[in-house]
């Protein structure tokens, strides 16, 4: 199953594929946080392309001053399709990744 992530801009054309630090993984009740842990993971994703956030409007206004300013604004995203989270670790074998993780080589997902 793929799944889109919204990420912040990524200097990338449509179609390209980017790769991303993993932030948290989650295997079967075991969470991975820590830092040094998470260098091993990777995920891979497929930028679909721009769109741009919900409008934010902001007033300003002081009082027996007549000063108002209106303000906006709209966050620009990339959505990427992500097709594989990977274990990047260089003794990643076919071995280490099945009693590691259950699952075929370098797959989480």
């Amino acid at each position: 199953m793929d799944d889109v992530l919204t990420v912040d801009t990524l200097a990338g054309d449509v179609g390209s594929s980017v790769t991303l630090p993993a932030l948290l993984v989650v295997d079967d009740g075991n969470v991975i946080s820590d830092a040094a842990e998470l260098d091993r993971y990777k995920v891979t994703a497929e930028i679909l392309g721009s769109v741009a956030g919900p409008k934010i409007n902001m007033i300003q206004y002081k009082n027996k001053t007549g000063y108002r300013r209106r303000l906006g604004h709209r966050q620009h995203y990339t959505p990427a399709e992500d097709h594989r989270h990977q274990c990047s670790e260089e003794r990643c074998s076919k071995e280490h990744c099945r009693e590691e993780h259950g699952r075929q080589e370098g797959e989480l997902s």
